[in-house]
């Protein structure tokens, strides 16, 4: 008689699946498990569901356990089947399509569910939560069709999903309650220098303001709010807060008051049932973040499993949390109160704000903006109630408080951290099981930890901490790090795939793919597009380019605007143009009612606003180039008018310009590229901020590579001095050419220049022969390219995919 017990899951969500992974471990075979769940969908990382709708990743990257995990280890899964019955005293739970399941333990693990404010249209369509797959879906599909969002909730998650939205391209207003943003987790001036900064990335705010009323018909079409002011809105996102999933849990007779009641061993109080994560109330609180969650998991599977626990006390919670690429730390009792004392500092000017609250000589909360590395050590004294008593600034500033010497080594760090801290808030990992991976398990290298353990297999945050865990545990021990692929669908990295590419010859991304054994056989947008370059760079006379590797961008060859139109942008060879062209301009943008007509940057005309289905008629009558302004490839040479009219001109950048960028027409790369001639060293056409720069020098011109004037400005880094025309045009392309062919996919020269080293390029440069065959390779290339505005324009079948009935695309970053 088989003595295996019968062990249901009731929520197949990141912290059941994560008390199963452990009965697993400490007890393989002693549970027959059947886990249900309400998404049709394995178990992923609800953490990361911000980074998908941001467009950063996709729902395949966010996977914790695909389908074959459950396989593999014997689970029985039900996907997109909830469980609506539990009968406690037969001990079977039947679920929403009717399967009934039999159990010894069952462990409640619903979560939680988005709260919807109880307004009037709130029901209306168009007002959504933000909380599971299905809402972000929701969000991409009616960033297709509508552009205005309001976002009702200033905490993490409305931020969240407003970054996303911001992606998406649409008009995004937040609307919060109170004065500042995430004030459950930041103070007043943490909160403003949140606000500044997501303000310059074009998110728009409404503090301190009460939504009376979501008006619409079918659907919504605006906000109405306490004071009368009206907002107008096509989606409201409510993130609001959450509330544990506890509907089940009441009807089957489970004692439940915010979350299901549980003890310190996660009992209920009906026997052989069990509650864990977001639905559980333990002591009065219903944790939301993943750590404490992981830590009830680990206390559940150990008592399943029959092992030794000292059961669950609670947590001590912090937020580390990067929010819209700005990273935030909180801890404690962080706000300010009649019995506590501060100490901080402020930065504005780089963005930086750290704050210590401080109670009977003890540290009780902390808040960093901008540099979140103290974190960890902020968070261990707090836990651990350590009088700090004339320490202070020393540890807030890594100062001794004597004035002199340096604070204490990352070593000595490393030690004084607790063994129960948590070093992957996604994973719940702390620094006892990073040392024991190491130390036990023969994890060497930051990968192998990853594999092991989860650290930093989510967003990466805790990357460096683990880094210094590694090092302090391993000693001269660590191993070589191994090569990370391109993406979580192979192991290949860049330098690999493209020599397997030329050995094999392979000619397609699905031979790629399926040759290289890809973890994923469809891909994802992290791999298809670097694949799609790769395979062009290589075989250019005879790759056929793949528009389905494309993001919305480059597959339409237009810049999709946060309206949903476009900006059509013809080649202006040198920023030289004469009436007839503007004339022609002007007439498409009158004809096509354009909304707008802009000199860019790089001295071109840009007509924006304009709708998808005008784009082939709007090239066509354009009877221009196009100006690649949406693509990776060459997009300007920027010039000054040079000794053509200049009086300080000393060479004739103007046609130099002209020349370099009529040679270069429809040069693809692995990212953009910007080229600037200047015709002294006057620098007017900003050449040494370009990724490619001419300088005109008395007799003779500079050429300086590497620079970038974008988010992270560096300035361009001197390749060499040439005498000649002739020489400029060789040196450019040779130097063009070895980028395309050496950089990774989505690597702007500055970045590549930083990685490999000027000398390593004037070192391969050097020899005329290899100049010239690079030359001689890229003139081969751009023989075969033809310009996609005309391709399209003769192409009837490319023109269909120009209609307003053409599906939705994901929008590139």
């Amino acid at each position: 008689m088989s003595t295996t017990k019968k062990l249901v899951l009731v929520g197949n969500g990141m912290a059941g699946i994560r008390t199963i992974e452990h009965i697993l471990k400490l007890a393989p075979h002693a549970y027959d498990i059947t886990v249900f769940g309400a998404e049709p969908h394995p178990n992923y990382n609800r953490i990361m569901l911000s980074s998908v709708l941001a467009g950063g990743t996709s729902i395949e990257d966010i996977v914790i356990n695909d389908w074959s995990w459950y396989e593999d280890n014997g689970v029985h899964v039900y996907p997109g089947d909830p469980v609506v019955q539990i009968d406690t005293v037969r001990k079977e739970v039947v679920s929403q399509n009717g399967v009934h399941a039999s159990y010894d333990e069952l462990i409640m693990a619903t979560g939680s569910q988005a709260f919807i404010l109880p307004l009037p249209g709130a029901n209306k369509e168009g007002v959504i939560g933000f909380r599971d797959i299905k809402d972000c879906e929701t969000m991409m599909a009616a960033s297709q069709k509508y552009r205005k969002a309001a976002v009702i909730g200033g905490g993490l998650l409305g931020l969240e999903a407003a970054r996303g939205l911001l992606n998406l391209g649409m008009d995004v207003t937040v609307i919060h309650i109170n004065g500042h943003l995430m004030d459950r987790n930041l103070d007043l001036p943490a909160g403003l220098m949140l606000q500044r900064e997501l303000e310059e990335q074009g998110m728009k705010f409404l503090l301190n303001k009460h939504t009376e009323e979501i008006t619409g018909k079918g659907r919504v079409k605006a906000l109405r709010f306490t004071d009368q002011t009206v907002l107008e809105a096509d989606l409201v996102v409510m993130a609001v807060g959450i509330r544990p999933q506890i509907e089940l849990a009441r009807n089957s007779g489970l004692d439940v008051n915010r979350g299901v009641i549980v003890d310190d061993y996660m009992h209920t109080n009906i026997p052989g049932i069990s509650a864990v994560g977001e639905c559980a109330e333990h002591r009065g609180i219903a944790y939301g973040l993943v750590a404490p969650l992981y830590e009830q998991g680990m206390v559940l599977a150990k008592r399943l499993a029959g092992a030794a626990t000292e059961g669950y006390a609670g947590s001590v919670t912090s937020t580390k949390l990067k929010v819209s690429g700005v990273d935030v730390f909180s801890a404690g009792q962080f706000k300010d109160s009649p019995d506590t004392r501060s100490i901080r500092i402020q930065d504005d000017v780089d963005g930086v704000y750290k704050k210590m609250v401080i109670k009977d000589g003890k540290l009780v909360g902390a808040v960093l903006f901008g540099d979140t590395t103290d974190g960890a050590s902020l968070f261990s004294l707090i836990k651990s109630g350590e009088d700090i008593s004339g320490r202070e600034k020393e540890i807030l500033l890594g100062v001794p408080s004597g004035g002199s010497g340096s604070g204490p080594s990352v070593a000595e760090r490393m030690a004084a951290m607790p063994d129960d801290e948590i070093i992957c808030g996604c994973n719940g990992v702390t620094k006892a099981a990073i040392g024991d991976a190491v130390l036990n398990k023969g994890c060497n290298t930051v990968g192998a930890i990853k594999s092991c353990t989860k650290a930093s297999a989510s967003c990466g945050g805790c990357k460096p901490i683990v880094e210094s865990l590694l090092t302090y545990y391993a000693g001269d021990n660590v191993g070589e790090q191994t090569k990370e692929g391109i993406c979580g669908c192979t192991s290949y990295d860049r330098d690999e795939i493209v020599a397997q590419i030329k050995e094999m010859g392979l000619k397609t991304v699905k031979e790629v793919m399926n040759v290289l054994g890809w973890d994923e056989p469809e891909g994802c947008s992290k791999c298809r597009p670097s694949l799609n370059y790769y395979l062009g760079m290589i075989w250019p006379t005879e790759y056929e380019d793949e528009r389905v590797s494309k993001f919305t961008n480059e597959r339409y060859h237009a810049n999709i605007q946060k309206d949903g139109t476009y900006s059509v942008i013809p080649r202006i060879y040198g920023g030289v143009t004469s009436p007839a062209e503007l004339i022609k301009i002007a007439t498409v943008a009158e004809k096509y009612d354009v909304p707008m007509v802009k000199f860019t940057g790089g001295q071109r005309l840009d007509l924006l606003g304009v709708q998808k289905e005008n784009l082939p008629k709007i090239w066509e009558e354009l009877d221009m180039p196009s100006g690649f302004g949406y693509g990776k490839a060459l997009r300007t040479v920027k010039t000054c008018v040079g000794n053509t009219f200049c009086r300080f001109g000393t060479q004739d950048s103007i046609e130099m310009g002209i020349r370099l960028e009529k040679k270069l027409d429809k040069m693809v790369a692995p990212a953009k590229v910007k080229l600037a001639v200047s015709g002294c060293p006057r620098n007017c056409a900003e050449a040494t901020i370009k990724d490619l720069g001419v300088v005109a020098i008395d007799g003779a011109w500079e050429l300086h590579v590497g620079g970038n004037g974008g988010v992270k400005v560096r300035a361009a880094e001197l390749l060499c001095t040439v005498k000649t025309d002739a020489e400029v045009e060789e040196w450019t392309y040779a130097y063009l050419q070895y980028y395309r062919e050496n950089a990774r996919w989505n690597e702007r020269t500055a970045a590549w220049i930083e990685r490999v080293g000027l000398d390593h390029v004037k070192e391969a440069l050097a020899d005329r022969d290899v100049r010239l065959a690079l030359v001689e390779r890229l003139e081969v290339t751009l023989g075969h390219t033809v310009d996609p505005w005309k391709e399209i324009i003769e192409d009837e079948k490319l023109r269909k995919n120009f209609t307003p009935l053409s599906g939705a695309e994901p929008v590139a970053h």
